[in-house]
């Protein structure tokens, strides 16, 4: 069974928001996923808004082999990269 992190496009045709699951390689991308992950908002204002997972869920799928999509491997380090920034100006 081989697992993959990627989006799950839900919301209306003008207001796109997406799942980040983890679902099997073989599934279509409308088909049931594993696990919820955590979800991002295109339209978000604020780069922190956009994406928002579960950060022990993540590693867990990681640990365990799951590979993350190209689109979704960026928004990963772009969201840890504007944790960090945020975390600084504090």
């Amino acid at each position: 069974m081989a697992v993959v992190l990627r989006l799950q496009r839900i919301g209306k045709r003008t207001q796109p928001h997406y799942r980040i699951v983890a679902i099997e390689k073989t599934r279509g991308p409308h088909g049931a996923p594993l696990e919820i992950i955590g979800h991002y908002n295109p339209k978000a204002e604020k780069d922190t808004e956009k994406v928002s997972f579960d950060m022990p869920k993540l590693d867990r799928w990681v640990k365990d082999g799951a590979k993350a999509s190209d689109t979704l491997g960026s928004l990963i380090a772009k969201a840890k990269k504007a944790q960090k920034t945020e975390q600084v100006q504090k």
